[in-house]
């Protein structure tokens, strides 16, 4: 701002001096160009002829001339270089100590400078200066008609101007200084809030959020901080989550195969029999490990890779793979001819989990029914069993990690109560829910809805 202010008040007075300049140049031409006319064509008054006297055509031509402020038409009369040449003055009054007409150094350097205008630099000021030479008449001596203008007023005037625009551009400055002080505390302040809140972020908490308000670019920002906050929060707690399960399900069949490798004897029976269940233990702890990765990458954001899929196609896949799981009862129970935009794969992962759960829950020749359904946008995905059903106090926890039930629907499992948590993981990956609900006659119905699910 300041910059811009100076270099305003700086062009400014450029401009008004270049203007002077050319009004004193375009003077001092039309006043010489008015002589030479006079000195071509003029007649003297008394004797109605030509002028043979220089210094008579200096004095008719001056006494019909009124100078203009801060100019000086003088007439010079004599040898030239001489240095009293004789001067005829006519002239208005001058603001300069020493005006052209007193000073004969002056004088005589502009009658004796061979160009017909300069300018002549003194300590009383500059002289901006035009002469028209006036040739010989006979025997008289050379004469010389000079306009000189002094430019000092008008460039006082200019650097007036100048000296006030910088005043009220400093004034305009501190104005807008202060302005901009206010509006930008204003503006930055959700930014400076944005930097403390990030400084007390720490591990152990992040709950903190900026409040935003408005609709501009700043509460854009804030609202962007937040969400990201927010991933922050849900990584921190995937992680923790991950660290604390890992450690809670893992320890037990360590301490087990711990157990079993110390008090190993040299009897191979023995021996034969501790590598066995040390091994299913290792086992376990393998699909432990892979569940709880699957479901640490439930969190990211590719966990799920959604592609046009016939949901009928999909549909019929899912239910031969599942075929082979058990001796069941198997039966299609109805598909959905649409096309959909969700990932094959990880339904199919939650599918075969449902399919492997209701298995697990039932009896050699039990049915086991499997389908999908269309609802408007909705679509659902289904396995229905006909084993002992889940109790209701169960049915609000089971999808939770860790948590098979009170009485594990009668059949006690080799899990970890992993499976159905990642079904509902890849439920909300596709932006749908799982959801449990009783089997007419017997048993639990496991639906995955998908809600917005067309391409």
């Amino acid at each position: 701002m300041a910059v811009a202010l100076a270099s305003v008040a700086a062009t400014t007075r450029s401009i008004l001096l270049r203007d002077t300049d050319q009004r004193i140049s375009g003077l001092l031409a039309q006043e010489a160009g008015e002589f030479a006319n006079f000195e071509e064509q003029g007649f003297d008054p008394e004797t109605g002829r030509p002028f043979t006297d220089p210094g008579r055509l200096l004095r008719v031509f001056l006494e019909r001339q009124y100078a203009d402020l801060d100019e000086e038409l003088v007439g010079l009369v004599g040898e030239v270089g001489s240095r009293r040449p004789t001067q005829i003055i006519q002239q208005r009054e001058i603001p300069v100590d020493r005006p052209l007409h007193e000073d004969a150094d002056a004088r005589r350097r502009i009658y004796a400078s061979p160009d017909s205008s300069g300018t002549l630099d003194r300590p009383e000021g500059e002289i901006r200066w035009a002469k028209v030479t006036v040739a010989r008449y006979g025997g008289e001596p050379a004469a010389a008609f000079v306009v000189a203008f002094h430019p000092g007023r008008e460039q006082a005037r200019a650097d007036e101007v100048f000296r006030v625009l910088l005043a009220i551009s400093g004034v305009a400055l501190l104005m807008t200084t202060g302005i901009a002080w206010v509006v930008a505390g204003r503006i930055l302040k959700p930014v400076r809030l944005v930097r403390t809140t990030a400084a007390q972020l720490t591990e152990q908490d992040l709950t903190r959020r900026i409040p935003v308000h408005g609709r501009d670019d700043v509460a854009a920002l804030a609202e962007t901080f937040n969400a990201m906050l927010d991933r922050l929060e849900r990584a921190f707690a995937t992680q923790r989550r991950f660290v604390d399960d890992a450690g809670h399900e893992l320890r037990t069949p360590i301490t087990i195969v711990r157990g079993h490798l110390e008090l190993m004897g040299d009897d191979p029976a023995e021996r034969e029999e501790t590598v066995r269940l040390v091994t299913d233990e290792l086992d376990r702890m393998s699909r432990i490990v892979e569940d709880l990765l699957l479901l640490a990458k439930a969190e990211r954001p590719d966990f799920v890779a959604p592609e046009p899929v016939q949901l009928a196609e999909l549909t019929a896949d899912v239910y031969v793979k599942a075929r082979t799981l058990g001796d069941r009862e198997w039966v299609l129970d109805g598909v959905a001819d649409r096309e959909v935009l969700l990932d094959p794969q990880r339904i199919t992962q939650a599918m075969v989990q449902l399919a492997q759960n209701a298995v697990q829950h039932t009896t050699a020749g039990q049915r086991i029914r499997m389908g999908s359904r269309a609802d408007g946008p909705r679509i659902e995905l289904y396995v229905a069993d006909s084993g002992p059903g889940v109790q209701p106090q169960d049915a609000e926890v089971i999808f939770e990690r860790f948590r098979r039930g009170t009485a594990r629907r009668g059949v006690r499992g080799t899990g970890a109560g992993l499976g159905l948590s990642i079904v509902r993981a890849i439920a909300e990956g596709h932006g749908g829910r799982g959801g449990l609900h009783p089997t007419e006659g017997g048993g639990a119905t496991f639906v995955l809805t998908l809600e917005e699910a067309r391409p």
